[in-house]
């Protein structure tokens, strides 16, 4: 009986532990079809007293249960033109309950002025940036968050 109870025991632990593992990678290496759908983004323009946009920040939140950290560099592109971006980034465990036991991932990356043109008139506007994993996050914005950020940049 003692047998039985210790495989049973053992083969518990066993599928926990699969289960665990192939969640935590999934979560680490989902797919998703837009920006928005795969991290939190937050897109803000800076306008001038003459009410000209003098610029534009974004700034992603990732959460992931691995410890590879975002690289301080960003690739924007506007219907196919790329603007390379040097960012600031920061990992920080989450204090968040929903997040708690994953690594919070923030880049923070201000646009490239002659950008602003370009992502006003864009039909697509994609964003890449990379983990020092090797992993290449390559998404482009969905319809509203396209038309968000022209309407911060009117």
């Amino acid at each position: 009986m003692a047998k039985k109870l210790l495989m049973f025991f053992g083969l518990l632990l066993f599928f926990l532990g699969v289960f665990g593992f192939s969640y935590t990678w999934h979560v680490d290496h989902r797919t998703a079809e837009s920006l928005s759908a795969y991290c939190k983004i937050d897109f803000q323009s800076s306008h001038a007293e003459d009410g000209h946009v003098e610029g534009a920040v974004l700034t992603i939140w990732d959460w992931r249960y691995d410890d590879a950290r975002l690289l301080p560099k960003a690739v924007l592109y506007t219907d196919g033109a790329a603007w390379e971006m040097v960012a600031a980034t920061k990992q920080t465990p989450s204090t968040e309950s929903q997040h708690r036991l994953k690594n919070e991932n923030k880049l923070f990356v201000e646009m490239p002025r002659s950008s602003l043109p370009a992502i006003r008139k864009a039909e697509t506007i994609r964003l890449r940036f990379y983990y020092d994993n090797g992993q290449t996050i390559d998404l482009p914005l969905n319809e509203a968050d396209t038309a968000y950020w022209k309407r911060q940049l009117d």
